[in-house]
């Protein structure tokens, strides 16, 4: 069951189950499930969303599980972070998580309760908005060149792989940059089937039609790494994953490290006469619209490796706007400090852009990384 107020919080229930969203403007959404008993006390709860965690797996899980913790028991988030220096939230904060939780309860968070639950820790980056200007300037245009002319990275179109072949290559090959046997390469994907792709932190109750999905000839998988949904249409879609060593991003913020992994991106519509550019912490835009999204993960150094970053980009071709709003789920909290209200409209492919077809607008990305860094 779902309920919509006017002016109210998105909350929805079933059984012995409570929901409440938020979404951090100019961040992302989380969400929080709070299971209660027969005299509706919460027992339990569960934190989900397209945030990023930056962090190695043992150490985001922990993070995720004492903050579930801590809501339950009533305990200030800030304590939970201060334990966790070595792990970082990117596109929410302590206040938003707390505010989904108070939303499940059925409160709205107004006044001195909002100051109560107010987290701000230097382990959690809500919008990183203090150097969105750097990726337009020179100086960080050299920067790109000597860190990508460091890496070089081997760059492999590959062959067509199901959802699941894809998310275990990917996987797989960022522990391998991070163990020191595999260099830094940059693979461009082949689609075999369409799927839908859920990021690490998501619930894929709450993003996707999953009845819907299958009955289409979707896959529903889930990745290794944060960030929203991605709606798979093998002819429609561009698909990159850099793995490079942690080198490559070291000292920059968490902005600055998707634009370094993008930059010959933007660079590379730009020439086309596509006015792409940055939006926000992790999307690719132009003034119609969003052109696609990335997402990263750090991988922890083994066998005395370097350690890994895995950055990953997917871009519209075009789309089936139809198909993907019968398949894929928008809260209405989600598109709240959007000024287009539906994300399907938000999308704007490329093929309205360019007089490219896809193939050749594949090609020429492709040659276009390897004569520039390679």
């Amino acid at each position: 069951m779902v309920r919509h107020g006017t002016g109210m919080p998105r909350v929805s229930s079933f059984a012995n189950n409570l929901r409440g969203e938020y979404k951090t403007p100019g961040g992302k959404l989380v969400g929080v499930d709070v299971y209660v008993d027969e005299a509706g006390k919460p027992v339990s709860c569960k934190v989900d969303g397209d945030f990023f965690v930056m962090g190695d797996d043992d150490a985001a899980q922990s993070l995720l599980a004492d903050i579930e913790r801590a809501l339950i028991g009533g305990e200030p988030l800030d304590t939970v972070f201060r334990a966790h220096p070595r792990v970082r939230l990117v596109g929410v904060d302590g206040n938003a998580i707390h505010t989904a939780y108070l939303r499940a309860l059925g409160n709205v968070v107004k006044g001195s309760s909002r100051e109560k639950c107010r987290s701000i820790c230097a382990n959690v980056d809500a919008n990183d908005n203090s150097d969105k200007s750097t990726s337009n300037n020179d100086a960080f245009h050299q920067l790109c060149r000597k860190r990508w002319m460091a890496i070089r990275p081997e760059v492999v179109l590959d062959i067509a792989r199901d959802s699941a072949e894809q998310m275990a290559v990917d996987e797989r090959w960022a522990r391998e940059v991070s163990e020191g046997i595999r260099p830094a390469t940059l693979r461009f994907w082949r689609w075999s089937r369409p799927a839908v792709v859920v990021g690490r932190f998501q619930s894929i109750d709450h993003e996707v039609d999953v009845e819907e999905a299958r009955k289409e000839g979707f896959d529903v998988v889930r990745r290794c790494t944060g960030g929203g949904t991605m709606f798979i249409e093998p002819a429609n879609v561009i698909t990159y994953s850099l793995y490079a060593p942690q080198a490559f991003v070291q000292g920059l913020s968490v902005n600055q490290s998707f634009r370094l992994c993008d930059q010959w991106l933007v660079d590379a519509l730009n020439e086309l006469g596509i006015d792409a550019a940055f939006g926000g912490t992790n999307d690719i835009v132009c003034s119609e619209g969003k052109i696609g999204g990335a997402a990263q993960r750090l991988f922890s150094a083994h066998h005395g490796g370097p350690g890994a970053l895995l950055h990953h980009t997917t871009l519209a071709y075009d789309i089936d706007a139809e198909r993907m709003s019968r398949i894929l789920k928008t809260s209405s909290e989600k598109m709240r400090d959007k000024s287009v209200k539906s994300a399907v409209k938000r999308v704007a492919p490329l093929k309205r852009q360019t007089q490219m077809g896809f193939e050749e607008l594949f090609s020429h990305l492709e040659t276009y990384i390897e004569q520039r860094y390679n």
